[in-house]
């Protein structure tokens, strides 16, 4: 085996690796960027190498500086992890030419897998089924949309080096292609430092399907059985379990003989990953291969009870596979949530900030993550957070023990997607295994944030602050309470969120509470450490701890907020339409749609913004006229920063 294995990543995958290393006594060496030098995967690796500065490029996209920290540590092994250089082939060359074993396949493999159109391809040659699609080397955007018509609506532009959802675009009809095909190169090109791309039908309703497998040198391939990835958004996984749900034997088997056949097309070395959509006919086609370990390996890990990047190593070391596929078995359920720094209620918006407090369940749950308490989320990197994992005897006990993991997390300063994954857990849908990629376009309810996750953490920060004995004297502090025997208040609480104004009244014991003008009888009961609201048919539950006399940081459904009482809200910042063009977050202009002066109809797309290596389109939310733009393409903004001058037309009188 290696003596010490350089990992050329960052965060929760960095500190996985390190795990499996330190069982293997072996050696680690981390890197990080000047924004990740605080960050656990830093002080967990026996040394540690600076890279440079914050932005990708010039830190873990930077292949010479990557070799340069080998040689200077003397490591004999780069373990690339998921993301940045992983699939990239000149990478795998350069470990390679300066003797470093690289923990992955061949380049030539990666070459082969990296380049979506070649594989499609390569796939048909040897048995394995594909998508129609058009797939044409280098094709212009001519080519491209006259090649959309014979593929067909929908249909789904992708791009030939993607992965991860970046530079996909899904597409209904001819007259959204255009839009859609600039976004995907875009967003290509930026991403992957390559804007080709390839088209394939779209199935309204399938279900991602992928199968783990593995190589060793000396002719042996096997797979790990497979995993459900569907339910997805913008193309991102974030829950997955193993075994997928309703597959019988027989196309178990097929799907995981097909996977094989298609490793050994390319003579795979390492692990990899075989993804298949799986259509409503139980008829399954390639999608592309990962030639890497995936972020949802720990699925497999737990259904098998075998360690992937032990074996990854092993293999990388010259030792055959552990296991041959007879002595492969799987046992019970496995499901994994993918923990995002994101604002699911501002359309999955990435978010930052730092995080405090922080409680992962690691007494209910298995947890990777690359986040303390008080670490900073940066935004030049992906917003994920953590992976929560869970195994069962059965799918439904899966399912319920991260339900119950996710309820059991604390998590404030950036917002996070966790209120939103119990949702999804919770919904019947998912709970009776109905799943397909489009799961969330299905069932929007499942997007839109409850009354209860929205308001009410306001209303248990009001109830907090004048509640005696929980919060100040609401004489001394809030000046809004009326005299007489009947109770009244009126606040506004704001969060991160946005802010609602509250009206509290109360007459002959009964209360009445108004949120933003919705008014709905309330009972509520503080209980020991926790608060108890019924108001209409919305209840609530958590934890609302008063900081000082007009701040309460309440605490429920595994996130927390910090909620503020304003004594004069600011009602003059400017109409919604126009607010609508305020930078959802720091990030780079990549697109501005339309001249100054243009008029433009609701649901136009105005200016483009790319932050953590997604592409972020603010659109007009009613008709009006561009005035003008107060930023260049290429430019660099703060999040806040207004965008456009926008003037919504003007109402009917």
């Amino acid at each position: 085996m290696m003596r010490k294995v350089l990992i050329a990543n960052r965060g929760e995958i960095a500190c996985r690796i390190m795990r499996t290393c330190q069982q293997l006594g072996i050696r680690t060496v981390a890197v990080y960027s000047d924004a990740d030098r605080d960050l656990p995967h830093v002080a967990m690796a026996d040394q540690a190498v600076c890279l440079g500065p914050a932005a990708a490029r010039d830190s873990y996209l930077n292949i010479e500086r990557l070799i340069m920290a080998v040689n200077e540590t003397g490591a004999d092994a780069v373990h690339p992890g998921y993301g940045f250089l992983s699939e990239n082939t000149e990478f795998a060359k350069a470990c390679e030419a300066n003797g470093t074993i690289f923990v992955g396949p061949p380049a030539n493999a990666i070459r082969v897998m990296g380049d979506k159109a070649a594989a499609r391809q390569l796939m048909a040659e040897h048995g394995v089924p594909i998508l129609p699609g058009f797939d044409q080397q280098g094709a212009s955007d001519d080519a491209l949309r006259d090649a959309a018509s014979k593929v067909g609506f929908p249909l789904l532009i992708k791009a030939v080096a993607g992965g991860g959802g970046k530079g996909m675009r899904v597409v209904n009809s001819a007259a959204d292609f255009d839009e859609a095909l600039q976004a995907a190169r875009r967003e290509a090109l930026g991403a992957f430092a390559d804007d080709r791309v390839l088209l394939e039908r779209y199935l309204p309703r399938a279900r991602h399907v992928e199968v783990q497998v593995f190589a060793d040198a000396h002719g042996n391939h096997v797979h790990l059985f497979e995993r459900d990835c569907s339910v997805q958004r913008r193309h991102q996984k974030i829950i997955e379990e193993a075994p997928a749900p309703g597959l019988d034997d027989g196309l178990r088997q097929a799907m995981g003989e097909a996977a094989v056949r298609a490793a050994r097309a390319i003579d795979y070395r390492g692990a990899g990953t075989v993804e298949f959509l799986l259509g409503d006919q139980q008829e399954f086609f390639f999608m592309e291969m990962n030639t890497r370990l995936q972020v949802e390996h720990p699925v497999t890990e737990l259904i098998t009870g075998e360690d992937l990047v032990a074996w990854q190593l092993q293999v990388a070391a010259g030792k055959p596979l552990p296991r041959q596929q007879s002595g492969l078995t799987w046992q019970g359920h496995a499901m994994e949530v993918r923990v995002y720094a994101e604002d699911p209620a501002r359309q999955f918006m990435p978010s930052s900030g730092k995080l405090a407090p922080l409680r992962w369940p690691t007494d209910l749950a298995r947890v990777d993550t690359g986040y303390e308490e008080n670490n900073v989320v940066s935004s030049h990197y992906d917003p994920m957070l953590a992976k929560i994992i869970v195994h069962g005897d059965t799918r439904d006990q899966a399912r319920q023990k991260l339900i119950q993991a996710l309820l059991q997390t604390r998590l404030h300063g950036p917002s996070s997607n966790i209120s939103f994954l119990i949702r999804v857990l919770e919904s019947e849908p998912f709970a009776a295994a109905n799943l397909d990629t489009r799961l969330l376009e299905h069932h929007p309810e499942l997007l839109a944030g409850r009354e209860s996750e929205l308001a009410l953490p306001g209303l248990a920060a009001a109830l907090t602050l004048i509640e005696p004995g929980h919060g100040t004297d609401p004489w001394q502090s809030l000046r809004n309470w009326r005299g007489g025997q009947r109770r009244r208040a009126s606040l506004m609480m704001g969060c991160i969120r946005g802010q609602f104004a509250i009206a509290l009244d109360q007459q002959a014991g009964q209360w009445q509470a108004c949120i933003d003008g919705h008014c709905a009888p309330l009972s509520y009961r503080f209980q020991q450490d926790s608060l108890q609201i019924q108001w209409g048919e919305h209840t609530w539950q958590g934890t609302a701890d008063p900081l000082d006399g007009r701040s309460v940081l309440v605490c429920s459904r595994g996130q927390c907020q910090l909620w503020e009482y304003d004594p004069a809200p600011d009602h003059g910042a400017g109409d919604a339409a126009a607010q609508a063009f305020a930078a959802p977050m720091s990030g780079r202009i990549v697109a501005c749609h339309v001249n100054a002066g243009d008029h433009v109809a609701a649901g136009a797309a105005v200016v483009t913004l790319e932050a953590m290596k997604m592409e972020h389109t603010l659109r007009a939310t009613e008709p009006g006229t561009v005035i003008s733009y107060l930023v260049d393409a290429g430019e660099q903004v703060s999040e806040g920063a207004r965008l456009v001058n926008f003037e919504a037309d003007a109402g009917d009188e």
